[in-house]
């Protein structure tokens, strides 16, 4: 039987594989699991729930605070906010658990849940699995708990303070003003779309356009957001800011683009922060945390800056796990997951965007000259959909085939093919030299995992 979470939580096509039934039954499971590990000593545990834009949220949202407050939960419901909001708030709050409904970058039909532990913090593979062991006991009948009744349920509180509480935070720990800073922000019609403009503004800085700022339940991710940079680039090529950021969908994430609308990716704003950190002195170990996927010119320019770098597989979970075994505080992702331990507890497009600002400002510098710290090596990531994604490791023909591939590439280059974690497909990612032979490798295994991988 397949697991239920994946890398980021429960995700699936709202309505067909992530029902109304699911979302009840899960939150009924977590309610437990999470109480019981909480110690709550009699008194009643509380949860704060929030949700992205997308309309499935809606009735997902109904199911979740139906199953919490039927299972003698109390909610605070805050309503549409990042995923890195509900996190904070979960532990600024003392909830003792939070939920958040989204599928991130995924388009619009799909959504998920993602449970967080009490202060804000992901849960382990370890309690993820105790949740899915009890909502299927629970399914089979094979577990039957008494529900309560009278004063006993959970009560429901719209807690609509959290979208300021959130912002104020955000402005707060910045190491200066953003003012003189010119920024252009695509909130990707997603859970930020009234939070960043809102959190630039206050601390300074002129927001002199914004697309993607106007969610209609329909149109998250839809052509807009870090998934899609095309309009933030010709934004900034229009109005000639200093800065442009692209959220995803729940806002966890952040790229971002100079002025001439040049991308600017997740290992250059490390890179970025990773200096002005040290020079901060807040760069705890002098070290910072990527992932296998990290561009081998982002290794090269931390090896020749003395800042050390850590390695851990694909996901910000992982990263994260990193950091927080080590007391590491700055990780992430290139694909825009950056964790600023001191500040948050999960990857916050915001306040990554926010922290470039504040880099600018500070040092009166272009982010094309602080993004050229470290040179990319062209690197080309194809992704496979239709294929049985869990063969990967166990196909001897496409083994074969990687194998010659990085012998080809020799020592200039490498390769890395991957299942992904939220979505039906196989990443291949081939980095090298020269973007031709990177382009031509990536094709050609890209059509070995077609044929060896169908389905």
């Amino acid at each position: 039987m397949a697991r239920l979470f994946g890398t980021d939580g429960v995700r699936g096509v709202a309505n067909e594989g992530l029902t109304a039934e699911l979302a009840l039954g899960l939150s009924m499971a977590a309610a437990h699991v999470l109480g019981d590990a909480g110690g709550f000593g009699g008194r009643r545990p509380v949860a704060v729930v929030g949700r992205d834009p997308r309309a499935s949220g809606e009735f997902l949202e109904a199911a979740v605070i139906a199953g919490l407050a039927g299972s003698g939960v109390d909610v605070l419901r805050v309503g549409v906010l990042p995923t890195p909001a509900v996190a904070y708030l979960t532990g600024a709050l003392g909830a003792d658990f939070g939920v958040m409904l989204s599928a991130s970058h995924n388009a619009m039909p799909d959504n998920g849940i993602k449970f967080l532990a009490r202060g804000g913090h992901k849960l382990d593979d370890a309690v993820e699995d105790a949740i899915e062991a009890d909502y299927r006991k629970n399914q089979d009948g094979s577990l039957v708990r008494p529900r309560p009744t009278g004063a006993g349920v959970g009560r429901v509180h719209e807690y609509t303070e959290g979208f300021d509480k959130y912002v104020a935070h955000l402005v707060a720990v910045l190491p200066n003003r953003l003012d003189g800073v010119r920024v252009v922000i695509d909130g990707a019609h997603g859970a930020a779309a009234r939070v960043a403009p809102e959190a630039f503004a206050r601390a300074g800085a002129e927001v002199v356009y914004t697309l993607g700022a106007e969610p209609t339940g329909l149109n998250i991710n839809d052509g807009v957001g870090s998934t899609h940079l095309d309009g933030l680039r010709r934004a900034m090529r229009e109005h000639r800011a200093d800065l442009g950021i692209a959220l995803d969908g729940d806002a966890d994430r952040c790229l971002a683009a100079d002025a001439e609308g040049n991308e600017v990716d997740g290992d250059q704003i490390i890179a970025i922060l990773a200096l002005a950190m040290r020079e901060a002195g807040t760069l705890r170990g002098n070290t910072a945390v990527g992932t296998v996927m990290a561009n081998l010119g982002f290794k090269l320019a931390m090896e020749r800056e003395g800042i050390s770098l850590v390695e851990t597989a694909v996901g910000d979970r992982y990263v994260l796990e990193a950091m927080k075994e080590h007391g590491y505080a700055l990780g992430g992702e290139q694909s825009g997951h950056v964790i600023l331990l001191d500040h948050a507890t999960t990857g916050d497009g915001t306040l990554t965007g926010l922290m470039l600002a504040a880099r600018l400002a500070a040092t009166k510098r272009t982010l094309a000259e602080l993004a050229s710290v470290m040179t990319r090596l062209p690197q080309v990531l194809v992704n496979v959909k239709g294929v049985d994604k869990s063969r990967v490791g166990d196909c001897a023909e496409l083994t074969a085939a990687v194998e010659a591939a990085t012998a080809e590439l020799g020592s200039t280059g490498r390769v890395l093919l991957r299942p992904s974690g939220t979505e039906p497909l196989v990443r291949v990612m081939v980095e090298a030299a020269d973007q031709e032979q990177a382009g031509a490798i990536a094709e050609r295994l890209a059509s070995v995992v077609r044929e060896q991988l169908a389905v």
